[in-house]
């Protein structure tokens, strides 16, 4: 425990991806701000000079067209999701030194002043793009990127986009990158990360990367070329260095002080954004370069990636209103792990709510109170006589203490938990071993009745230090509960820091044991009956006109093939007699329907949707189907006698 005296003035910058502005954020996407949260509190207990910056991106081609089908201008839209966003970070207690966005005049005005100065040095050019863009990504590829088609991120559509535009002189810096890499193996991490980006991405070469765009208007203008707005990437990386004061003119005491970062912490979706990109940008305007990309999994809803679009979305709002704020970050960063995507579900949830919050810590707090409650009025009694079983649980907190200082040092934020949990369930043995109950019957075994309480006390005061950075509110009413202010990690060097004869506070139990089948119910209903809030973003909720309606050709039809889409779990291609001939439409219902359900069946088309490619595969009309309580979704089948081509009214 010396070396944390030595790390007192050393600073520690820390950062999440900044949230696009598009939606309001899922729990996946909240786990990122949680995660970095509590590293950066960790940080701080153990004398670092932390700054955690997070924020907002707010520009580009999407938000322009989000705005549009709301009848809002970009930047009131961004405004609405921007503080949407900010509100679930204080929900959630997010220790945050500073939130940026990328709308914030002093940041504006800085990347327009990089962007003049890597085109004045030579590193960013005007020509022409030609190829494939993905709106929903904000993200440029090649023919040879796109995987059957689609887009290889979000398996979306893209479209055929040619203008006029900069660009970002990536191979320039290519070898310098993959030196770097090279010499600094933890700069992309987890490991298997590392090998990805280098394997897939820059050692086959890169390509300059566009880094303006003039199809749409929200963006940060060029300022020496109207028309032309600086690509979204370009703009929201440049964060990280904004915040901190960085011009290229001259920066701020902030950014000599805490560049370069120590870690970005971001999902392993972008990780290309900020391995590649990113890095180059620096070595352009001469900057050092992050110490460490940290890319951290998704987190899954059953075997699916939370999307708005499959129906599977969980907010963390609405998580907390069900069990609580600090339950929802306890699971989410006991559930995640290290490298691979954590799952979730209501009933996993209720089964580590009940088993580590309720039955674990709640327990041992309860317990402990009660019994000195019980049997000393109260008052905490000084260590005098020992038991048997004693030295281990000593030897035990302290060597967890240590335990969980080295896994947060790698962000093991899962593994440290579990170690945390392992000395409270310790703890509720030894209560179990040394039986104060039965002590408490003989007057002679007061002084170890006494002792045993201590050591519970001492314990948990352990347990209460290392869970601070995790559930920081619950933390501190374990410290109110046992009447404790040693809550400093150092002092988690020597068991026995609980300060004996005063009175310990008033229990209360910390986490209600929750009735799963009651919870589930009461779940359920909740999502069947509640009364749909309205999103922002979308216009579903819109009454329509007759007119409308009048606009969309419902037409029956006939499947004459059908077989699944290649490389896609989800996908059927069906051809289709529409009564004019043979149409190809892609359906998502792969997961419900075998091809030899629904060869020779009738159904009702949509005949005049715009055609897409899914999966390389073009869609040319749309199935009607409907969603069943439980989730599976079926087919409207029409009767065989109406004729293929009938229009539906």
């Amino acid at each position: 425990m010396e070396r944390q005296s030595k790390i007192m003035s050393d600073k520690f910058f820390i950062t999440t991806a900044i949230a696009y502005t598009s939606k309001k954020p899922h729990v996946g996407n909240t786990y990122e701000i949680i995660f970095t949260d509590a590293i950066a509190r960790f940080k701080r207990m153990m004398g670092n000079d932390v700054f955690f910056l997070t924020g907002t991106d707010e520009h580009g081609q999407k938000i322009e067209q989000l705005a549009k089908k709301n009848n809002m201008e970009p930047k009131q839209y961004a405004d609405m999701i921007a503080r949407e966003i900010r509100d679930i970070y204080e929900l959630f207690n997010c220790s945050y030194d500073k939130f940026i966005r990328t709308t914030d005049p002093d940041h504006v005005k800085v990347v327009q002043k990089i962007f003049k100065r890597l085109y004045e040095q030579g590193d960013i050019y005007k020509d022409v793009y030609e190829g494939h863009y993905c709106v929903a990504c904000e993200s440029f590829f090649t023919e040879s990127q796109l995987e059957n088609g689609a887009c290889p991120d979000c398996d979306g559509e893209v479209s055929l986009t040619k203008e006029e535009a900069y660009f970002l002189k990536l191979g320039k810096y290519q070898d310098r990158l993959e030196k770097y890499i090279e010499d600094n193996p933890d700069f992309i991490s987890p490991t298997s990360r590392r090998r990805e980006m280098v394997n897939n991405f820059i050692k086959p070469g890169l390509q300059d990367l566009c880094v303006s765009r003039t199809s749409f208007k929200w963006g940060i203008p060029v300022d020496f070329d109207e028309g032309h707005v600086i690509y979204v990437w370009l703009d929201a990386l440049s964060n990280y260095i904004t915040a901190l004061g960085y011009d290229p003119d001259g920066s701020d005491e902030k950014f000599n002080k805490y560049w370069p970062c120590d870690v970005h912490i971001i999902g392993k979706d972008i990780l290309r954004f900020h391995t590649i990109y990113w890095p180059i940008m620096l070595m352009a305007l001469d900057i050092p370069l992050p110490k460490q990309v940290f890319g951290h999994p998704w987190l899954l809803v059953g075997d699916d990636k939370m999307s708005k679009s499959k129906g599977n979305v969980i907010y963390a709002d609405e998580l907390a209103d069900l069990f609580g704020v600090d339950a929802v970050r306890y699971y989410l960063l006991r559930e995640m792990p290290y490298a691979h995507d954590g799952v979730i579900t209501y009933e996993g949830f209720i089964e580590r709510f009940n088993s580590d919050l309720a039955n674990t810590i709640g327990n041992l707090v309860n317990r402990t109170i009660a019994m000195i409650d019980k049997y000393f009025d109260g008052m905490i009694q000084p260590p005098n006589s020992g038991t048997e079983f004693d030295d281990e649980l000593r030897s035990k907190a302290i060597s967890t203490a240590q335990e969980v200082e080295k896994l947060m040092e790698q962000y093991k934020t899962s593994d440290a938990l579990g170690r945390i949990m392992s000395l409270a369930r310790r703890s509720n043995k030894y209560i179990d071993e040394t039986m104060p109950w039965v002590l408490a019957k003989d007057e002679n075994k007061k002084e170890e009745l006494g002792t045993v309480l201590y050591n519970l006390l001492e314990s948990i005061r352990f347990i209460a230090v290392m869970l601070t950075p995790f559930i920081p509110s619950t933390a501190k009413n374990i410290f109110n509960q046992i009447n404790c202010d040693v809550k400093e990690w150092d002092s988690l060097s020597t068991f026995g820091k609980t300060i004996p004869c005063k009175k310990v506070g008033e229990g209360k139990p910390l986490f209600n044991r929750i009735d799963s089948k009651k919870m589930l119910g009461q779940i359920e209903e909740m999502n069947s009956a509640k009364v749909k809030k309205v999103d922002p973003t979308d216009k579903e909720d819109d009454v329509i006109g007759i007119d409308d309606f009048a606009k969309v050709d419902y037409r029956v039809a006939k499947i004459i093939e059908c077989q699944p889409v290649k490389k896609s779990d989800r996908l059927l291609k069906l051809q289709l007699n529409d009564g004019h001939g043979t149409r190809q439409v892609v359906s998502g219902i792969a997961q419900w329907y075998s091809p030899d359900d629904l060869i020779g069946k009738k159904i009702i088309l949509v005949a005049n949707l715009a055609p897409v490619k899914l999966r390389g595969e073009m869609s040319n009309g749309m199935i009607l189907a409907a969603d069943n309580e439980d989730g599976s979704v079926a087919v409207i089948f029409v009767d065989d006698d109406l004729k293929e081509g009938s229009k539906i009214r």
